[in-house]
């Protein structure tokens, strides 16, 4: 409670302030009223030996007292919408604290993803929901205060039964909370393939091969087994929620109807008064209505809590803020050198890389070469400061980058991969995402697109640079895939950083646009080294230096012509490949 109150204090004090505030005028209300009330039965009883005059003051009193308490929970419930979403954007930050400062490796466990789907279903309101059951528990119990005093000024044998009527519900809640924490925990794997299965369905990418392949039905089947069982699983869970909840309820009904009973005896041989009765009977309806809400107040505080826990475990993993808000200085290295590096992937035992040794110096090509699955890319993350190794060292001019200053390494490297991102953002925006703690530079902007061979198509846009590179949104244009990996490689060289790595660059490049792009690739890196990952050897042969990857080691390395006249495994996959486009008496 502690830390929730804390977060929706830093999130809207001010209106949390009100909130409570309304809380409080709130229960004074509710006494008064329940005063009217015995007013206006007094004045009701004395009509015959007076006139209506005396009941006039009393019956405006309680419509008023009415009318304001309507007006203070309207606008209650207007603050409290207005306090949700500021510490559900509050909740946010702190979430994207950590999903965007966790190392990327992270990013490779289920268990990681699972933790992250149940703050993104359940933990980001919480917070919000004990502390507005916190509050709800002050309003509560501040109004029971005021009618626990009316009460036993007309009568104190009241009191007992009423406060004893919360105490099932307080119990068989405690029970509902752990019931819907952990089914809440069981359901979140298959509310994850539930997501994505929807998205299957319903994404613009998707869509083309849904069609395609004709796997509508298919899909949606399984996303109908999944909601059949998600049900029968639901059904269970709320049957015994509602037992629970049945018994709390009907226990706390027998105590209120004994409550009651007591008080038609005490008008019938106590000498109570008919309006101090009526009073009485008001002031038991109420004080039962704040005892049920100040024991769905606690419940609210304690299911919430159980999620909470889980958020604050997932909140742990954020790195410190002086890690996430570091920019880092571009290192101009003469050498890189990862030496001997391990890597393995969260959940396998085989090892991605083992024993790897790759040498990249000041404006040397690099290539990395192998069939799929042999490391390249999982390498290429590692030099580029994306993962830790887990044995070996990676050092820039022979400091470590364990030792080097935070976001160097991110900061001295532009990657480009595969499967790089279509951001649905303008052009503009598009390229200068390399360098997005700047105001982009129009200059260095058309300088990197001339060089990625992009200017001309984006300047022919209906707006130009400012053109939308989608069609969901208005005024939109789309981009054929070449088109794409330009865009793509027009940020890296925006970057302007030492290391660009380069993951299959010309993947989506016809053959003349990939000849311009390699064809000029030095000219555009101006000294800055280059790193390739490439199927395509006519891509690499005229790299400075080529390393042949195979399940994870390095098995070759040299220039084309050295590895060529090894006569190894980088001779016996040119000689494929080239096959392909060769006659036969040229082979």
């Amino acid at each position: 409670m502690r830390e929730s109150v804390g977060l929706v204090w830093t999130a809207a004090r001010r209106p949390f302030a009100a909130l409570t505030t309304l809380q409080l005028f709130g229960a004074a209300l509710t006494a008064a009223q329940v005063l009217a009330t015995q007013w206006v039965l007094s004045g009701i009883l004395a009509l015959s030996s007076s006139g209506v005059r005396d009941v006039l003051l009393p019956v405006v009193a309680l419509a008023l007292l009415t009318a304001i308490t309507a007006a203070a929970g309207s606008l209650q419930t207007s603050i409290s919408r207005f306090v949700g979403e500021a510490v559900t954007r509050t909740m946010w930050q702190r979430v994207l604290d950590v999903s965007t400062g966790v190392e990327l490796r992270k990013f490779e466990d289920p268990r990681f993803f699972d933790r992250l789907e149940r703050v993104r279903a359940s933990a980001l309101t919480r917070p919000f929901q004990v502390t507005n059951g916190l509050v709800g528990c002050i309003g509560a119990l501040a109004s029971s205060l005021g009618l626990v005093a009316t009460l036993y000024a007309l009568n104190p044998l009241l009191l007992p039964l009423i406060l004893i009527s919360g105490i099932p519900v307080i119990l068989t809640s405690r029970q509902e909370s752990r019931l819907e924490f952990r089914f809440n925990l069981a359901q979140t794997p298959r509310l994850r393939l539930r997501t994505y299965l929807l998205i299957l369905l319903t994404g613009r990418d998707e869509a083309k091969e849904v069609r395609a392949f004709g796997l509508s039905r298919n899909v949606r089947s399984r996303l109908n087994a999944l909601y059949d069982g998600y049900f029968r699983d639901l059904t269970r869970h709320l049957r015994r929620r509602a037992g629970f909840n049945l018994v709390g309820q009907l226990t706390s009904a027998l105590v209120l109807g004994a409550t009651l009973l007591v008080l038609v005896w005490l008008i019938a041989y106590g000498g109570l008064g008919v309006a101090a009765a009526g009073a009485a009977l008001v002031a038991v309806r109420m004080l039962a209505g704040q005892v049920q809400g100040l024991t769905g107040g606690i419940q609210s505080i304690f299911e919430s809590g159980l999620f909470l826990d889980d958020l604050h475990d997932f909140l742990g993993l954020a790195p410190r803020r002086a890690e996430l808000e570091v920019h880092g200085t571009p290192i101009d290295f003469g050498e890189i050198v990862a030496q001997d590096v391990r890597f393995t992937y969260p959940g396998r035992t085989e090892p991605a890389l083992d024993d790897v040794t790759v040498r990249i110096g000041r404006g040397e090509v690099v290539a990395l070469v192998g069939e799929n699955g042999s490391g390249k890319t999982t390498l290429a993350k590692i030099i580029a400061g994306l993962y830790p190794a887990d044995g070996g060292a990676v050092a820039w001019d022979g400091v470590r980058v364990e030792d080097l200053p935070p976001g160097d390494v991110r900061a001295s490297t532009a990657v480009i991969f595969q499967d790089f991102v279509h951001y649905a953002l303008d052009a503009r925006t598009n390229i200068a995402f390399g360098r997005p703690d700047e105001a982009p530079r129009e200059d260095r902007l058309r300088a990197a697109a001339c060089a990625a061979g992009i200017d001309d198509a984006l300047s022919a846009l209906p707006t130009g640079y400012d053109t939308p590179l989608t069609r969901i949104f208005e005024g939109g244009h789309e981009l054929s895939g070449g088109q794409w990996q330009r865009v793509a490689i027009a940020r890296a060289f925006y970057r302007d950083a030492p290391l660009v790595v380069l993951d299959e660059p010309s993947a989506a490049l016809d053959p003349r646009a990939e000849d311009e792009l390699f064809s000029s690739l030095r000219r555009t890196l101006q000294g800055r080294a280059a790193l390739i990952i490439s199927h395509r050897f006519s891509t690499v042969r005229n790299a400075d230096r080529i390393y042949v990857l195979d399940q994870g080691r390095i098995v070759e390395h040299g220039d084309h012509d050295e590895l060529m006249a090894r006569d190894g495994s980088y001779a016996e996959l040119f000689r494929l490949q080239a096959a392909a486009y060769l006659p036969q008496s040229d082979r």
